[in-house]
């Protein structure tokens, strides 16, 4: 998937979930999505590449790092619970992550092994960060205040 369609799919899921709020606190350039406040998805330019930081269970965060050359930790969150999702056109530079000492960087570039396996990020596992990110948030809100059921809202529960 080319940046702008990984953009626009993740933008229009998350606005189709119940009390999404838009808003751009930290500038025109950079859309937070926030449920009842609280924040889980954000999208933004890095270094002229579109990308996406979304909310994950720590230990998805890692087998996802580790399997898509398109996913690192968080940039500017925290690394064990935030991932960041940057498309590249092939052949156009490689994946902006962290190097894993704490400092941003864009030497890392995708990991060799996942390329090899031919692991690419699609729609569908678009679609289930965004949902996971929004579902972990509202886990984490009072029952009373939860605009939905996060165990079982969009399909998580029909395993």
């Amino acid at each position: 998937m080319d940046p702008d369609t990984v953009l626009r799919l993740a933008h229009d899921q998350a606005m189709q979930y119940p009390s999404v709020e838009l808003d751009y606190p930290f500038g025109p350039d950079n859309a937070v999505y926030k449920v009842r406040g609280k924040m889980f998805m954000m999208s933004y330019e890095l270094r002229g590449t579109p990308s996406l930081n979304l909310k994950v269970d720590p230990l998805d965060g890692e087998v996802l790092r580790d399997a898509y050359a398109e996913i690192s930790p968080g940039y500017h969150m925290n690394k064990k619970h935030w991932v960041t999702v940057t498309v590249t056109v092939a052949g156009e530079g490689e994946a902006v992550g962290d190097d894993g000492d704490g400092s941003d960087t864009d030497e890392s570039g995708p990991d060799p092994g996942a390329e090899a396996a031919g692991d690419r990020l699609d729609a569908d596992l678009l679609h289930d960060l965004v949902l996971e990110s929004y579902c972990l948030v509202v886990a984490k809100m009072p029952k009373k205040n939860r605009p939905v059921d996060p165990e079982n809202f969009g399909g998580r529960g029909d395993d």
